[in-house]
């Protein structure tokens, strides 16, 4: 069996991703080396100043170098039929078979991971990183962070691997069932083994155990690993940093999707970016005046009586106004969109049929006013929204008081039974922080479920 361990060296993150400014590649046959291929690459963009602090690359060195496109005949050639070893495969490798993809190659070969072997051959060791390893094994490395240097020593790393395998787990690395060589090289694989395969929220951390990545999934496990065989840059570096993986349980999506929004916001992990700000909140309220005539308005949210909706500006909350006009044919000033004014005019709403205008009864405006409402999310109800729970002898329940969500848990099939009103609820859940991603997710579910509303407000699937 042959292998060929690679190292390269990229530009790091730039603006167009990372491209290879030198490449390094080891044939071997478990024992020796029987060839061997080193070159610096052209990358056809500026190298960092960080970058060539660290590998000592420079844009000179590689201005009259071969590009990748020059050099791929060879690349293909040397590691057809081979193992593609690399200390932490996944990033040499993603990086190399994208340069090929580019030229609309497609390039694939076996993979083993030098990091996830010597966890395996050589646990207890505080760090696997190269340099770690070469010192505690004393392998010389001769240029670090250099193709060459690096990629010879791993390949004597490699040899040793080898050498104390009694376990055969190489051959278990390879084995087309295993997922060893797609897993980040951080991760212990018996962590991805106990993962559940139900609905909850799952949790990436790194070495610091810190939380980088909040997500949910119906399938833990299944969501869990997708993100190992993802080609976007970004669950590229987040799994390189991943070390460990926890998880919540939750029993069904909405419950998952509510805690995954709740626990960005209070975490703020890393790799999460679109739920993390909140944003101030404005509330729609609606209010009846001397003639009988309802209005819709809108203020801060703690001077917003029961509010109907939540928005995060005054210029959102406007703007739905403005639709709620045109959609409903309602009169501008009545609706907070003209103030002190005889006539009914708004630069949005071209024509008001309104009462203000004498064109219809109050009673007939109304109507329109409280289809209006009723179109508007969730609108300010009392609902407890009964989900399945973690078990067969619990439910999970979302709690939603005036209209504002209060939070979610779970009891007991038996306790159920013994509460009557949505308030009796509040006993049991962990209480929430109401937000616009949270009216979002509510909406969207109510929507897409066929509900049922019964005498006591519960909403059963």
């Amino acid at each position: 069996m042959l292998y060929t361990v690679v190292d390269i060296e990229t530009t790091g993150n730039g603006y167009k991703g990372q491209k290879i400014t030198e490449i390094s590649i080891f044939v071997f046959n478990g024992k020796k080396v029987i060839d061997e291929y080193t070159s610096l690459v052209n990358p056809e963009q500026n190298i960092p100043t960080f970058i060539t602090n660290l590998t000592g690359i420079t844009n000179a060195m590689v201005r009259n170098a071969p590009k990748f496109y020059e050099i791929a005949k060879k690349v293909a050639e040397i590691t057809k039929n081979t193992i593609f070893v690399a200390h932490n495969v996944n990033f040499d490798y993603n990086i190399i078979q994208a340069e090929f993809k580019s030229l609309g190659f497609d390039f694939k070969r076996k993979k083993l991971c030098t990091v996830r072997l010597s966890r395996k051959i050589i646990p207890g060791l505080n760090s696997y990183s190269l340099g770690n390893i070469c010192s505690t094994e004393n392998i010389p490395i001769n240029g670090r962070h250099r193709a060459k240097g690096d990629a010879e020593a791993t390949t004597e790393l490699f040899r040793r691997l080898i050498e104390r395998d009694d376990n055969f787990i190489i051959n278990s690395f390879l084995n087309p069932r295993s997922r060893q060589a797609t897993l980040p090289p951080l991760l212990d694989k018996k962590v991805v083994d106990e993962l559940p395969e139900t609905f909850g929220v799952y949790y990436f951390k790194n070495l610091a155990k810190e939380v980088i990545y909040v997500g949910k999934a119906n399938n833990i496990k299944q969501r869990v690993i997708s993100h190992f065989y993802d080609k976007k840059k970004k669950e590229q570096n987040m799994c390189l940093e991943t070390a460990d993986i926890s998880f919540t349980k939750t029993g069904s999506e909405l419950l998952a999707l509510l805690h995954e929004s709740s626990e960005i916001k209070k975490i703020y992990p890393k790799y999460n970016r679109a739920q993390r700000k909140s944003g101030e909140a404005v509330g729609l309220f609606s209010y009846e005046d001397q003639k009988g005539i309802i209005h819709l308005a809108y203020n801060r949210l703690k001077l917003a009586p029961q509010s109907l909706t939540k928005y995060y500006s005054v210029a959102e909350a406007r703007n739905h106004l403005e639709y709620l006009c045109r959609e409903f044919n309602l009169c501008p000033k009545y609706c907070q969109l003209q103030t002190n004014v005889s006539s009914c005019f708004h630069y949005q709403i071209k024509e008001c049929k309104g009462v203000c205008c004498n064109k219809e009864p109050i009673d007939t405006y109304n109507l329109r006013v409280k289809k209006a409402i009723n179109s508007i999310g969730i609108g300010a109800e009392n609902l407890v929204i009964k989900e399945t729970g973690r078990t067969n002898n619990e439910i999970g329940v979302v709690l939603i008081l005036n209209g504002i969500y209060k939070g979610f848990g779970y009891l007991d099939t038996s306790q159920d039974k013994q509460l009557q009103e949505p308030e009796d609820y509040q006993f049991f859940i962990t209480p929430k922080k109401d937000n616009r991603d949270i009216q979002r997710i509510i909406t969207s579910y109510l929507k897409k479920q066929q509900l049922k509303e019964s005498e006591n407000g519960e909403i059963r699937i």
